[in-house]
């Protein structure tokens, strides 16, 4: 078993010397840490498509963009953000001051995902520097290409004592979590989750866990389908489906269902092509076994538009299922690739009563103009975030924080929000007898 016991205490002893608090300190880290990714940047797209299959528009927007936007937005706002804040002082408390200090946790353990292996990893690595930390960063086995990318952005910038990328399988992980760590950041399965918390609580260690769940998207009948339908592709298929905010399952009014899944089928042809199979920039499903567990879905109900796979190049085209029931396996977990299930309603009763008794959904999408169904939907159902005549676009915003609820995780980052997961708030009141 690998032991990284040195490692951490490496890094306990660099936290000890205080540098990270420096607020120029971590500036100067996310400006360096910006143009290590602008300077990787051919290398890190030609490893998303080594890996994923991923073209270099969408790998681009979806991981790269993101986490400079991040960074740029960071370096914006850090010094406020960081800096002391005097709230009110109760009237019998007499005369004193309150002050609220955000202060570092100290050494961070960041463990990422495979489908979006930049993005995933870097955001909240971003969150950890501007908080004032050390860090460790684990990138997933099934991108090997990737992780190998960000080892060496990473060790040719920074210090291991302060920044540092170890790879590994889930050995490696399991060997990790038992080090005693300030904080702990994951991002992946529900399942994987429960044992990474399970992992912190020996240690009663602070935690955020980013995990997912089946995510619906209500179409009511006054929707505008057209735009509906554009929108719900991009969601959906945006990396074969392998997205942890994708729709995952569609609950559409019996008045609207045959028009709609027209219109689903007119825009996932103009997004890919007539012919999806021979499109060379169609992501790739990340391995075998997640291409067999997927495959069997295709079986049930009817396919009203794709099904068709190929093993030898993990392919499987974009799927719409019609004729779905909730007992049907493929709603019975996440997905977490190109199907997409099609459920109908008739009231909206109903469905909030079917999505309520499952587990809280990280995301849940709303396309409809009614103000009163819109605030029905937000106002009885908990989920992560979402939108209304959108999809994943909340994910994007560096002013929403994002995160689960319940079965699909806990805590929240992104702009400001990753500062304070990355932070202890330390409150004081301070006396003076003169």
């Amino acid at each position: 078993m690998e032991n990284y016991e040195s490692l951490v205490q490496k890094q306990r002893a660099f936290y000890r010397t205080g540098q990270t608090k420096d607020i120029h300190f971590r500036l100067n880290t996310l400006n360096k840490l910006q143009q290590a990714i602008q300077q990787e940047e051919k290398e890190i797209l030609a490893a998303l498509r080594k890996d994923l299959n991923k073209s270099e528009k969408e790998a681009y927007s979806s991981e790269i963009r993101i986490v400079l936007e991040e960074i740029k937005f960071t370096l914006d706002n850090l010094e406020a953000w960081a800096l002391p804040k005097e709230v009110e002082t109760p009237d019998s408390l007499g005369v004193a001051t309150s002050v609220i200090y955000p202060e570092p946790y100290g050494l961070t353990l960041i463990i990422a995902p495979w489908n979006y292996p930049v993005q995933l990893a870097l955001a909240p690595l971003v969150g950890a520097i501007a908080g004032g930390n050390c860090a460790i960063l684990k990138p997933s086995e099934f991108t090997p290409t990737t992780a190998a990318i960000l080892t060496k952005l990473i060790k040719e910038n920074f210090p291991e004592e302060y920044l540092t990328v170890v790879e590994g399988e889930v050995e490696t992980s399991t060997a990790l979590l038992k080090e005693k760590f300030d904080y702990i950041f994951f991002t992946g399965s529900t399942p994987v989750g429960k044992v990474v918390m399970e992992a912190a609580s020996k240690h009663l260690t602070p935690l955020t866990l980013e995990l997912g769940g089946k995510s619906p998207c209500i179409v009511h009948s006054d929707a505008d389908l057209k735009g509906a339908a554009k929108s719900i592709a991009r969601g959906k298929f945006l990396n074969a489906g392998q997205t942890c905010v994708a729709p995952d399952y569609l609950l559409v009014h019996s008045s609207i269902k045959d028009q709609l899944l027209n219109e689903l089928k007119s825009a996932v042809t103009a997004l890919y092509g007539e012919d999806i199979a021979k499109n060379a920039d169609y992501p790739r499903i990340v391995t075998e076994k997640q291409f067999n567990r997927l495959s069997a879905f295709l079986s049930e109900g009817t396919t009203f538009f794709g099904g068709r796979t190929d093993v030898s190049r993990l392919f499987i085209e974009p799927t719409i299922l019609d004729h779905i029931t909730w007992d049907d396996v493929v709603m019975k977990d996440e997905i977490f690739g190109p199907i997409l299930p099609v459920i109908v309603y008739d009231e909206l009763s109903d469905i909030v009563d079917t999505i309520t008794s499952r587990p809280k959904p990280l995301a849940l999408y709303i396309f409809s103009n009614d103000v009163e169904v819109q605030n029905q939907l937000i106002g009885q159902i908990s989920f992560g975030g979402g939108c209304i005549n959108e999809t994943l676009a909340h994910l994007t915003s560096p002013y929403l924080p994002f995160g689960g609820v319940g079965e699909s995780g806990m805590g929240s980052y992104h702009g400001q929000k990753s500062f304070e997961t990355f932070s202890h708030a330390k409150s004081i009141l301070k006396r003076t007898f003169k």
